[in-house]
């Protein structure tokens, strides 16, 4: 199984060194320092557990590698439509295009039962270039449970002990070719496990998300110096519970909203949104914050602990250049 990971920042390239770790056939887009550091030194990632040192085929041209049985796209969603055709260049007729990203994914309503089924989220892909390029039915979804961060180039650092990565296709299929893939990243350390419910998995992320996210913006701090303090802590709740309702309102099942919130209240990592406010990079605003809000208004749930913490964190995107508006 040829597998590509496009996109070597703090997930791809946690994912990237765990598989060729347990010498899966793996090759690596980046770019930049990134890419020079990995060609010269070999990507680095260190685990609680000790460094996982690799040597990985990586380029930053997609057509020097041949067609991919899956690629894992790992790039933040404001930079998805523009690298569609490339992504779509590395895929054969059976590939899988595997997609590890905050929020709302630009294929959420694809094998959606109901009225909503094919419903395209504008915001996430104006012009339908991952629509077109990819397609719907080769997506597949992720959602990652990992706290990585790039510490130098060609260097990651994974803080959590435990690291976790749900896959799932959006029509609920079993596949053989996610069984290979987790097969592949278990032994390495990053428990991966295959689902029939990813957009179930897709909100719990997404409930932390949105509190941890939107309040990292706007305090630049870990979380638990900020859910220490009793007013924030109130609204945090609130927010949870808000969120919750959304995905129910949708036909998922969240979870308990208030587990995950007692977990970033104990989190000492800073969230890499809030990591990329830092280093001046564009936000993903839409994906983990307004898109959610459109869908709450889509199904006609009250969101006003959301609405409010949600703009003022927007209003600090806009005022730094980090985030310009979109339409849905």
């Amino acid at each position: 199984m040829k597998i590509c990971v496009y996109g070597a920042g703090a997930v791809g390239g946690h994912i990237a060194g765990r598989l060729a770790a347990g010498q899966a056939e793996v090759s690596l887009i980046a770019r930049g320092e990134q890419l020079a550091a990995i060609r010269q030194h070999g990507l680095r990632v260190q685990t609680r557990d000790g460094e996982l040192v690799s040597h990985p085929v990586a380029t930053d041209r997609p057509g020097d590698l041949e067609s991919q049985d899956i690629v894992i796209v790992a790039v933040k969603a404001p930079a998805l439509p523009a690298i569609a055709e490339h992504v779509g260049s590395l895929l054969h007729q059976d590939s899988l295009a595997l997609f590890v990203t905050n929020g709302i994914p630009w294929w959420y309503f694809h094998s959606h039962d109901g009225a909503l089924d094919g419903t395209q989220l504008g915001r996430l892909d104006p012009e339908q270039a991952l629509w077109n390029h990819i397609g719907p039915e080769r997506a597949v979804g992720a959602v990652a449970y990992t706290a990585c961060s790039v510490v130098a180039p060609g260097v990651v650092r994974a803080g959590n002990p435990r690291n976790r990565l749900i896959i799932g296709r959006p029509d609920g299929q079993p596949d053989e070719r996610l069984d290979t893939l987790a097969s592949l990243l278990n032994p390495s350390g990053l428990e991966a496990t295959v689902t029939e419910k990813i957009r179930d998995a897709v909100w719990a992320k997404l409930l932390m998300n949105l509190i941890g996210g939107s309040l990292g913006v706007l305090s630049v701090s870990p979380m638990k110096d900020v859910l220490d303090k009793p007013a924030v802590a109130g609204t945090a709740k609130a927010m949870a519970a808000e969120g919750a309702a959304i995905a129910r309102a949708l036909g998922c099942d969240p979870g308990d909203p208030y587990e995950g919130l007692s977990k970033l209240a104990t989190s000492s990592h800073l969230q890499s949104i809030a990591q990329d406010l830092q280093a001046g990079r564009p936000l993903e605003i839409d994906a983990m914050f307004r898109v959610p809000l459109d869908l709450a208004e889509l199904a006609q749930v009250p969101t006003p602990n959301l609405d409010l913490v949600i703009e003022l964190a927007t209003q600090r995107a806009r005022a730094t250049g980090q985030y310009h508006d979109t339409s849905r």
